[in-house]
């Protein structure tokens, strides 16, 4: 029989709905013989208990929510699995939230939660979220612990999991300096971001080192539109002023460098040479093979959901102000030496 519920059991047994239920979790206020009619007739009858209206109940639902702008992005998808290891261990499940880089999608997702519906929350800003009200009318509710992993939101008191973004962006621009480089140009998706704020600050600063003067002309906004990006990247590419180099802030954008470079018949490294932000497994087989700032993206979604458990398992545990920086490794490949 399907869906047998409590109340099934107590009228095939003319009792109480509260009898039935203590005898199925084997209280002591029930007798053992009144237990065991309870629960031959459960296994004749298939009766499987209700787990989420349980924990409901219980107003807990063991059930996290991550929120986060796509899963086609390999750090995303990384840091995902670094999540889940630690979920799975504590018996929890994860719920996947995809703002699409959306900020109106970014505000319902966190409206819903103040129902309660999850027991936590690890979060990745969008690349268009330049005010934080939703967020904080969620803090203020206290419903739910929040962890920001990554793309964080520096006006939020809670805990944050980050890589160096700073330095990392100072490492990939002296690579391309001291690879020979001249003119590198930045390709960023937001002006929002505190990611995207310390990748160029890096940036600059490692032009200011080498005394190189940085011009805003080299600062490249590209959208969420993957054709439109595509055009915008090969027209920058086909002027006789083009960049020597390339400083791509995220992986999505590396793949419509390469096209480009490969449609106006540019060489790379010699024509170009070109750094991402990625953690592509494929990185490596790309032709040429591409130089990268390789995030910990496991180690940062593991993090983030072991001080997101902590919350949980221990009231009194503060996410005030935990702050975790974990480094970035840049790794030398074919698109800025030849020979790699």
């Amino acid at each position: 029989m399907d869906n047998v519920t409590i109340k099934m059991l107590a009228k095939e047994l003319n009792l109480s709905t509260a009898a039935i239920s203590k005898a199925l979790r084997d209280s002591h206020e029930i007798s053992d013989s009144t237990k065991q009619r309870v629960l031959e007739l459960a296994n004749r009858m298939n009766y499987i208990p209700n787990a989420y209206a349980g924990s409901l109940r219980r107003r807990k639902s063991n059930t996290i929510a991550v929120v986060l702008p796509e899963v086609a992005d390999s750090f995303f998808s990384l840091a995902i699995n670094g999540i889940e290891s630690v979920a799975r261990e504590k018996g929890y499940h994860v719920l996947i939230y995809l703002t699409h880089e959306s900020f109106k999608r970014e505000q319902d997702i966190l409206k819903e939660f103040q129902s309660g519906r999850v027991d936590g929350i690890l979060m990745s800003l969008t690349a268009e979220t330049a005010s934080y009200q939703h967020i904080c009318a969620l803090e203020a509710k206290n419903i739910a612990p929040l962890v920001f992993f990554d793309r964080v939101c520096d006006e939020s008191n809670t805990a944050k999991i980050m890589t160096d973004d700073f330095e990392s962006g100072y490492k990939a621009t002296k690579h391309l300096i001291e690879c020979g480089c001249k003119k590198i140009a930045v390709l960023s998706i937001s002006n929002y971001l505190s990611i995207s704020s310390k990748r160029l600050e890096g940036y600059k600063q490692a032009l200011q080192d080498h005394s190189i003067p940085f011009d805003p002309i080299n600062l490249i906004y590209c959208g969420n539109d993957a054709d439109s990006n595509y055009r915008f990247i090969r027209k920058i590419l086909h002027e006789k002023d083009r960049p020597d180099g390339i400083l791509a802030t995220v992986e999505k954008l590396t793949t419509k460098v390469y096209l480009a470079c490969r449609e106006l018949s540019l060489r790379i490294p010699d024509d170009i040479k070109i750094v991402s932000f990625s953690n592509l497994s494929a990185a490596s087989l790309l032709n040429p093979s591409l130089t990268t700032i390789t995030q910990p993206a496991f180690e940062i979604g593991k993090a983030a959901a072991t001080v997101l458990f902590k919350s949980l398992d221990k009231k009194s545990f503060q996410l005030e102000n935990i702050r975790e920086v974990l480094p970035s490794e840049l790794i030398v490949r074919g698109s800025t030496v030849s020979g790699q």
